[in-house]
This record gives structure tokens, C-alpha cells and sequence, in this order.
């Protein structure tokens, strides 16, 4: 059997309504749109959500929330996944993504606190909470915002 033999289940694709073939049709003359309006016409049906005059369902529904515009979106990553690095090596961004820490930096990288490193390591991102500073400058590291 092919890709190219296969044939729907017989009875599963009825035939396409034919629409204003005749009143013998059970569809004819005005072809299932009735008489006259908006809906008649051929052409747009109107505006997408438009309700006919009522209040529209996105009107009706409360808004909730705020979402600020300047606010940035910083992928946070703890020291103690740091350790995947070996020891003496340079992490950047590059290296993170490079390592499957992080897909995408967004708006900046920000090293935490949390766990302990056991490596010398240079860390090179756009932050660091006072923490994750002290961990990596004991182990014997750099920190340097770029």
C-alpha cells in the first residue's frame, strides 16, 4: 500500500451542497440565506465581534491587570548550575546558551545566590545579586558586568 492509494472510508466526505439549483433542490432561490439584511448580501458579514447593537462580549468582560511597557524580562540561573563549566572557564551569555542553561538571554542574565560553587570561574553577564558575587569571588572567580 501507497501514500498515493489511500481513499477515504466510503460515506465519511459527503458531496458539497450545491446551493441555488432550483426549488427541487430543497435549497433554491435564495439558497439558504433567507429574505433580505445584512446576511443576504453578498460580501462581508459585518464586523468581527459585532453583536448587532448589544454590547459586544469583549465589552461586557472586566479588564484585569497591567502590563508595564518599560518593564525588562531577565532570565535568572543560580551559581550552583555554574558548576557544569569546567574549571578556569570564561561564562558568557554564549557559553550559557551553548551549554543549554538558557535558549534565549531576553532582556540580560542574571546570576543568584542560591547553592554553592566549587569552581574558578569567569562569570561575564548584565547582573548579579550580592550574593552570587561573593560565591564566585570565594571560589576564586571574577564577576564582570557587561
Amino acid at each position: 500500500m501507497n501514500l498515493c492509494e489511500l481513499k477515504p472510508v466510503e460515506g465519511s466526505k459527503p458531496k458539497a451542497w450545491r446551493r441555488g439549483r432550483g426549488h427541487a433542490s430543497g435549497n433554491g432561490k435564495t439558497a439558504g440565506r433567507g429574505h433580505k439584511g445584512q446576511g443576504a448580501r453578498s460580501g462581508t458579514g459585518g464586523k468581527a465581534g459585532f453583536e448587532g447593537g448589544q454590547m459586544p462580549l469583549y465589552r461586557r468582560l472586566p479588564k484585569r491587570g497591567f502590563t508595564c511597557r518599560n518593564s525588562k524580562e531577565i532570565i535568572g540561573i543560580n551559581v550552583h548550575t555554574l558548576n557544569a563549566f569546567d574549571n578556569g572557564a570564561v561564562v558568557d551569555v554564549d557559553a550559557l546558551k551553548a551549554i543549554g542553561l538558557i535558549s534565549n538571554p531576553k532582556d540580560g542574565v542574571k546570576i543568584l545566590g542560591v547553592g554553592e560553587l566549587e569552581k574558578k570561574l569567569t562569570v561575564k553577564v548584565n547582573y548579579y545579586s550580592k550574593s552570587a558575587i561573593e560565591k564566585i569571588q570565594a571560589a576564586g572567580g571574577n564577576a564582570e558586568v557587561i
